[in-house]
Parts: C-alpha cells; structure tokens; sequence
C-alpha cells in the first residue's frame, strides 16, 4: 500500500488527484511552480463526463455556488448575419449537467478540497527534472530534492516528467491560432454559440453566473505562434481577422480589450504513461485541441482513474491500459472537428448546413445521441 504521493502541477488535473489520493489516507505534496493560484485561463466547459468526478469527489454544490452556468443547448450560426443554423438541446441528457465556468474559479473549488484533505500544496517549488526509479524524485529549482513512493506528473503541455518518461514525442502545428477573451454580458441565454465562416469560427459561452462572456476564435493561417496561453495580442488583430462576421459575434468582438493568441499544436498521445514509479496525467500525456472542449474533462477522468489505480492493489500499469484508448478516440475527434466549422464558401457548405438544420429540426435526440460515447462515460463507477 503506498503511503505518500507528490504531485506535481497544481492545475485541474493535480488538485483532483491530489486530493483524492489525500482522502485515501496518503500523505500527499503538490509542487506549484506559480508564486500562487492565479487567475488564468479563461472559460471551460464541464460535460457530464467530468462532472461525475467532481460529483464524486462531493464538489458539485461548491462549484454551483463558484459562478458555474447551467448549459441549455449549442447553437450553430453562420457567420454572415449570425444566422442560426441548427441547434443541439443539452436538455435531452437526463440528469446530466452541462457546465459553463471560469477556470480559476474551478481551480479556486479544487484547491479548497485539497487543502481540507491535508494536502501540503508547495508555492514556488519549479521542477527542473523528475527520476523515475524504485524511490522516484524531482529537482527543484531551488537546488533541493524531494522523494516519494509515487510521483504524478500533471505539469501540463510542457511536461518536465514527460521527458522522464515518454520522450520523443514531438508535436506540429496544425495550421490554426486561437484567441482568447471575455467581455462583460447582461442575462445571456445559457448557451454556446459557435459562429462558423471560411476558415475561421468563434465559439462564446456565459461564465461567471452570466456576468461574463468566454469567447475563443481560432483562425486558419501560415504563420504560426507559440503554444501557451499568455501571449497578449491586439484586439484589432482579432477584429481584422473577423471583420466579414456579422450578428452577436461582431457585437462582441466590439467589446473586446485584452485578448491573448496561441498556436494549436497536435500532440501524440505518449507511448508510456508510467515509467519506474512516476506517471503522467492529462496534458502532460495527451495534450488535446480545443474543439470538443474535452481538455480538462480528460483530466478529471485521469485523476479518478490514476488515484483508484495507486489506492485499490491494482497495478499502476493498469491505468494506461484503462485510459489509453478511450483519451485517444477523444483526441482524434477533437482533432478532425475544426473542418466542419470552416467550410469555405461553396455547395458543399451549403449542403452540410441544410444537413445540421433538418438534423437538428426532424431528429434532435439522434443529433445529441452522437456524443453519448463521450458524454455518457463515468470513470467512477
């Protein structure tokens, strides 16, 4: 039976483990390299999927009370004059919640469970390098050392455990950048509209009980930027790039002020989750784009599935075998998901949205019944 744990990053993915494995009874450290829990990010999407593990974890109230959106339904519009095009009604998962919510107000949920299940979370500790072996330990930046029976490596898309495990596993560009921003918003209908046109397509979603909009508009282009979140850009770069789209979107990239850009990089899912008692853990082993929101709804499942693995006998191994193929089915629809909202202009763009309106009009349960392999999965069962 292991007896103590370190995890490292104290993202979506860490404080889930972390705090499940600390209620197992393990005496468990998180290493944070930020000087504290920041406000970064912006909006996410919680399916039914990750929310079972924060429903089983007994964080479901805390999250509602966090600002968290009830989700009623998607939209898809044109992007000439914001034209519906079709509509799913997220209604029709029973007693499933969809969710829509700032991340750092998800993280700030997260962090109070680990801190009422003793967790020590560690500020300022950087990790410089992770050994896996019969006693695994990380380097820190300070120039000390730490060891564990066990070491989970949840440090994100920039992995330093990654290296230690897995390494090799090189990504590309795909071609596409992302913006990032809210703006302020008054008593929005609980809904994600994604406004699709050529080439492009912005998604926007109420956060923060409905004082806020999330918005992310992805762009197709030669030129590339650097993957990561924190790259300011001009709002007139984001407004130039969709000056042609009309409707809601135009009002609210209006609104926009600050905004940041990053570079959409597909990643393989990395061939080993678990070397000599270190494994990895969402992005820092499947990196996923953002195009079927799953990023840390995978994360969560990990967590459940990590933590269940390291406290029930069964060996670590297992939890590759358990999440493997399931994550890279996730990753590879995300991944082929952008072409259905950039069609160019043509016949072929015109077909696909009569299909989506009928579809969505003459058989709105088979159009929902399309995710259920995603939605309907719960790791804690």
């Amino acid at each position: 039976m292991i007896r103590n744990a370190i995890v490292v990053g104290a993202g979506i993915g860490g404080l889930a483990c972390a705090t499940a494995l600390a209620r197992k009874g393990l005496a468990v450290r998180l290493l944070e390299q930020a000087p504290e829990i920041v406000e970064v990010g912006a909006g996410l999407q919680i399916s039914p999927n990750g929310l079972a593990v924060l429903q089983a974890l007994g964080l479901e109230d805390a999250i509602s009370r966090s600002g968290a959106v009830t989700a009623r339904g998607v939209v898809l519009a044109d992007y000439k004059q914001g034209r519906q095009v079709a509509q799913l009604d997220l209604t029709r998962m029973k007693n499933r919640r969809y969710l829509f919510l700032h991340r750092h107000s998800l993280v700030q949920v997260l962090a109070q469970a680990a801190q009422a299940a003793r967790v020590s979370i560690e500020f300022g500790a950087k990790v410089l390098s992770v050994r896996p072996g019969r006693v695994p330990e990380v380097e820190l930046a300070d120039g000390s050392a730490a060891r564990a029976e066990v070491i989970v490596c949840a440090d994100g898309v920039h992995s330093v455990g990654r290296q230690a495990v897995s390494p090799g596993a090189e990504s590309r560009f795909t071609g596409q950048i992302a913006w990032r921003a809210t703006v302020p918003a008054h008593q929005p209908e609980p809904v994600v509209c994604v406004t699709m046109g050529p080439g492009r397509h912005l998604v926007n979603y109420p956060i923060n009980d409905g004082r806020s909009m999330n918005i992310v508009a992805v762009q197709e282009r030669d030129a590339w930027a650097s993957e990561g979140w924190h790259h300011a850009d001009d709002p007139d770069h984001l407004r130039a790039a969709f000056a042609d789209f009309g409707g809601a979107a135009k009002s609210l990239l209006q609104q926009v002020q600050e905004v940041n850009l990053w570079g959409l990089f597909r990643h393989p899912v990395v061939e080993t989750w678990h070397k000599g008692h270190v494994a990895l853990l969402g992005d820092a082993a499947h990196p996923t784009l953002p195009f079927l929101a799953q990023g840390a709804n995978l994360a969560l499942e990990d967590a459940w599935v990590l933590s269940d693995c390291l406290t029930s006998g069964k060996n670590p191994d297992r939890y590759q075998g358990l999440r493997h193929a399931r994550v890279a089915k996730v990753i590879d629809a995300a991944s082929k998901n952008a072409w259905k909202y950039h069609l160019p202009e043509g016949p072929v763009r015109s077909l696909a949205h009569i299909g989506l309106g009928l579809g969505s009009k003459l058989a709105p349960g088979m159009m929902m019944r399309q995710f259920d392999w995603i939605y309907g999965h719960d790791v804690t069962r």
